[in-house]
């Protein structure tokens, strides 16, 4: 068979990314603490760009006649977004938050502070030290004695020795090297020690997880009522000591986004507060405009204008693109937020660029990393999209929705008869909603519920 080139024209059109659609996309999935760091590196790297103290709502002050291909360019990429943006209400109230924080205390702090008022010698303060900072999160020592041995020079009879004594400091439970050791230092402190508890803990730790507790009191030749009444104790401790302290500053969620009930209508609210309003240099422009300029710095100013312009104008079409999509969001989701989490109805993304007139992948990314503050509460807003279920009267249910059908149930069970997951989705069916076993089973460990053979109490 014989090979041969061949040249051929072919018409049709595309849409090329240039390096200014790039950035108006980046825009669009940039959450506002992202925005305002972005802004504030291109201000620093465009001469043409300027934070406009004087004015509330930053407008291009530039010549009239800006490029036109940027306007095309955006009509490309977003099939025209329109003039019907939801506008900006001014100062509102707004939810409150807390204006003064203190510095939660760190575990690390909290025991060396017990290591100094305890009677150590300096070696045992050192080796103190050591221990104290191979400590993980959940307050395990995860170094061996051997490697803390070899760090610090010591014995390793000298490490037991001083790991024994940082295992009585507060929290209880810490600097233990496994579950067991943790919980055995709880009950020491709690004076079990010896008792029924105790010597669980120390031998039937699986058969408890599981809950045999025949086998526990067979191997105790105690009665099955007197372990459940020892494991009532045992779930009661702490398995993670270090849960309520953290070296990490806390992280507050400060919502993109206000949605506010203004009598019976729901209104849209950027939050705006912090984020800078911008403007061209007028002596820049004065300069690009004269003619005694050379040509090239001209084309420099000329380059550093259309980006300085565009991304004025990305800024603000990201404005009323998120707002839409909010609005449109709010529009499917009323009855959540007018009654809560039962009414969050089976939404799609493909749902929203319907009614916005804008494509799915637009959609996706105005949604990523953004929060919206609610009468329901704070959430994102990736949240309100998820998948449903059909109903016995013809309606669809919202996956959120069903989990938390599934939690009441399990909250209002007879512990000593919990629901298995077979039972809660015959429950469910009874309710409208069918939904298959194993569906309920991973909704039940999404939620951090134990199955029921590990949820019952047998007294």
């Amino acid at each position: 068979m014989a090979l041969e080139l061949k040249q051929h024209l072919k018409m049709a059109q595309q849409l090329i990314m240039t390096p200014q659609l790039q950035q108006a996309i980046k825009l669009l999935q940039l959450s506002r603490l992202e925005l305002k760091e972005y802004i504030a590196q291109e201000v620093e790297a465009n001469p043409l760009l300027e934070i406009d103290t004087n004015a509330a709502d930053a407008k291009i002050k530039g010549p009239e006649d800006a490029d036109p291909d940027m306007q095309m360019e955006w009509d490309a990429y977003l099939d025209t977004y329109g003039q019907d943006s939801i506008p900006y209400y001014g100062e509102e109230d707004r939810p409150s938050i807390d204006a003064t924080v203190s510095k939660r205390e760190g575990l690390s702090d909290y025991l060396l502070w017990q290591l100094r008022m305890n009677n150590f010698s300096h070696e045992e303060c050192m080796i103190g030290l050591a221990i104290i900072g191979n400590l993980d999160t959940k307050g395990y020592l995860k170094a061996d004695i051997e490697s803390i041995s070899e760090d610090t020079g010591v014995s390793e009879d000298k490490v037991l020795s001083v790991l024994k004594k940082v295992q009585t400091f507060d929290p209880p439970g810490i600097a233990a090297r496994d579950l067991r050791e943790c919980l055995l230092i709880q009950a020491r402190a709690l004076g079990l020690e010896g008792t029924i508890v105790w010597k669980i803990i120390d031998k039937y730790l699986e058969d408890l997880q599981t809950k045999n507790f025949d086998k526990i009191a067979q191997g105790l030749n105690v009665r099955v009522q007197e372990v459940s009444y020892a494991a009532d104790i045992i779930s009661t401790m702490e398995p993670r000591p270090a849960r309520n302290y953290s070296d990490e500053p806390p992280q507050y969620i400060i919502p993109d986004i206000y949605v506010f009930k203004i009598n019976q209508n729901y209104v849209v609210v950027l939050n705006e507060d912090d984020l800078p309003p911008l403007k061209l240099n007028e002596n820049y422009q004065h300069l690009l405009q004269s003619d005694t300029t050379g040509k090239m710095t001209k084309d420099y100013l000329a380059e550093h204008m259309r980006s300085a312009q565009w991304l004025i104008k990305s800024i603000e079409q990201r404005r009323n693109t998120l707002c839409k999509v909010t609005a449109s969001i709010v529009k499917f989701q009323r009855d959540f937020l007018d009654h809560g989490i039962s009414h969050l109805k089976p939404l799609v993304l493909r749902d929203v660029a319907e009614d916005v007139g804008m494509h799915e992948s637009t959609i996706s990314r105005v949604t990523s990393n953004k929060y919206v503050h609610t009468p329901q509460g704070i959430f994102e807003l990736k949240f309100f999209f998820n998948s449903g279920f059909a109903k016995s009267d013809g309606g669809f249910v919202a996956s959120e929705s069903v989990k938390n059908e599934i939690e009441k149930l399990i909250k209002s069970e007879d512990p000593r008869h919990p629901l298995s997951d077979q039972a809660i989705s015959t429950k469910l069916e009874e309710k409208g909603i069918k939904i298959a076993r194993r569906t309920v089973a991973k909704y039940r460990e999404m939620l951090g519920i134990l199955p029921s053979n590990r949820r019952k109490k047998h007294y």
